[in-house]
């Protein structure tokens, strides 16, 4: 069950600064959309339920994370682990290049540790940061493949948790199989929808791309009691508005009961290089907390850049 609540939290959808952050050290300083001051977007045409069907229905942000596999690119990991205070007590960076010249290949360009980073046995100090070595560091190896058939567990518990995971990156609004949650991650349906306000603005992206900012966000004027039921606190997302495709995502997510507690924001942003839209930034900021275990707090900063199109890929 750990390890489900773990993909739940590290994966859940991906922006940037929209939500209030943990008050802490945050390692991007990459600022990359600029909302106009004045919009008028009534003669767009577009409404809510235009950017919902678009959000539940696009498969091109799976697509990003594929196309990887056809570039070689240097990917810079900055990993930051904390106490309870909230001060750094690890550090973890990684400057690798990842080479799809032929068969793929990695290496690393610089690899440093500091602090409180493995345990005697080597392993990681936290889950977290195991699992970020699962999800990002083998991403562009990914076995996410289109329309694929939800498992049905006989495929060993790890196969169930590739499920959750992929149903958590790639179609953000349905439902997700984890006890106590379920529901909770439909945020579109009829029931969920009482509790947002659901609003659409213009701006840039990257200085140059026209954009659509999509904002889902939990109703100021909830009770406290309303709000303590509800995980996901905000959900955005960046749209091209020559194509509608996605470029960004940020979800802030916080729920807590008697078994475990989480405050969450992630965010994750896209570039075009070429005919490709590509992953560019990761960001992650979290504390996460279970019972009989020591409470994770961690970020994370990973900037994927120098993108190659390698021949006959």
């Amino acid at each position: 069950m750990k390890k489900i609540f773990l993909i739940l939290i590290i994966t859940s959808f991906f922006y940037n600064g929209f939500a209030q952050e943990i008050p802490r050290f945050n390692p991007d300083t990459i600022k990359t959309i600029t909302l106009d001051s004045t919009v008028n977007i009534k003669a767009e045409k577009l409404n809510i339920e235009t950017f919902i069907n678009k959000v539940i229905n696009d498969t091109s942000f799976y697509q990003s994370f594929r196309n990887m596999k056809r570039y070689s690119f240097i990917a810079e990991n900055r990993i930051y682990t904390y106490d309870k205070k909230n001060k750094v007590d690890g550090k973890i960076y990684r400057k690798i290049k990842h080479n799809n010249n032929g068969p793929y290949k990695m290496e690393y360009l610089v690899k440093q540790d500091t602090g409180k980073v493995y345990k005697k046995n080597g392993k990681y100090q936290l889950y977290t940061v195991e699992m970020f070595d699962y999800i990002f560091m083998n991403a562009y190896n990914t076995d996410f493949v289109p329309n694929a058939p939800t498992g049905d567990g006989k495929g060993g518990t790890n196969e169930g948790y590739k499920d959750k995971l992929k149903t958590l990156i790639f179609n953000p609004g349905r439902p997700v199989k984890v006890p106590f949650i379920g529901s909770k991650t439909e945020i579109f349906t009829a029931n969920m929808r009482q509790y947002y306000d659901y609003a659409f603005t213009s701006g840039t992206y990257l200085d140059s791309i026209p954009v659509y900012r999509f904002k889902v966000s939990v109703k100021p004027d909830l009770s406290s009691w309303t709000k303590d039921g509800i995980m996901i606190r905000e959900l955005v997302t960046i749209f091209d508005k020559r194509n509608f495709n996605i470029l960004g995502r940020y979800v802030d997510m916080k729920y807590g009961n008697m078994l475990f507690d989480f405050n969450v924001q992630m965010n994750i942003e896209m570039g075009y290089f070429g005919e490709d839209k590509l992953p560019t930034k990761i960001t992650y900021q979290g504390n996460w907390d279970y019972p009989f275990k020591k409470e994770e707090r961690a970020s994370f900063l990973i900037v994927h850049k120098d993108y190659k199109l390698e021949k006959g890929k």
